[in-house]
């Protein structure tokens, strides 16, 4: 199965737009963002846990990364809660499960090689830093050779400066309206811009945004799905 998985194009999927598609496990959807491969894919998802809702015992074959977006998301090592991030590097396992119901925002077989860093950070505890203009401020989540990701709150009628994406770029809109010269993102919009590509990003309402950059730039190696395919590997420039 492929969706979105031409990575010199401009993606974007607004909440509108959302389909839910039943997965293998019971009580358990998701809507697919982008995706290369069938049952064990390299994927972006939203996925949504009814309440009482498990998943199997799993190993992370390619790595896991993800958001708790609503609700509390647990596994034999604690309960996580809405703004939590972790990292399940590859070679990790867990058998996640929800008491009373949860969505998450999750990338699967997108680690490289080498990033063997097991991430979990309590988002609304932690502090926001200075951005590179006034009215932004961000928290670093995630940073392996070139590869960066982090959460950036915008404050209402803020402008960034006009910035080419080397390596790309990729945003879920956590809170509020994101907005370039393109279009305007509501909460719940994903969008992926591809390396080169530029534009002014400003928010006259505000919002929060999960922010991932240099991660699609193909010069510099491949990473492999689980069908034997390959996607670019991260790279950016600051």
């Amino acid at each position: 199965m492929e969706r979105n998985a031409n990575y010199d194009a401009r993606a974007v999927a607004q909440p509108s737009e959302a389909d839910w598609v039943a997965s293998p496990s019971s009580g358990v959807d998701r809507i697919m963002l982008d995706r290369i491969g069938g049952g064990v894919a390299r994927a972006t998802s939203i996925v949504r846990f009814d309440p009482g809702s498990p998943f199997p015992m799993h190993d992370h074959g390619g790595g896991e990364e993800f958001l708790v977006l609503e609700g509390t998301f647990s596994d034999e090592t604690g309960d996580f809660g809405p703004g939590s991030y972790l990292r399940n590097p590859v070679g990790t396992s867990h058998a996640p499960f929800t008491r009373d119901g949860c969505t998450i925002f999750v990338k699967l077989w997108q680690f490289q090689d080498g990033d063997t860093e097991s991430i979990k950070i309590d988002t609304r505890r932690a502090a926001f830093a200075p951005g590179l203009v006034d009215g932004l401020s961000v928290l670093p989540l995630h940073q392996f050779e070139t590869e960066s990701t982090a959460l950036v709150r915008w404050q209402p009628a803020t402008t960034f400066n006009r910035h080419t994406h080397f390596g790309g770029e990729e945003i879920y809109v956590l809170e509020g309206t994101f907005e370039d010269e393109f279009g305007s993102y509501p909460a719940g919009t994903w969008l992926r811009n591809p390396h080169q590509s530029t534009h002014t990003p400003f928010s006259d309402e505000g919002c929060l945004i999960y922010v991932k950059v240099g991660h699609l730039l193909a010069e510099l190696g491949t990473l492999s799905d689980p069908g034997g395919r390959s996607w670019p590997a991260a790279q950016h420039s600051a």
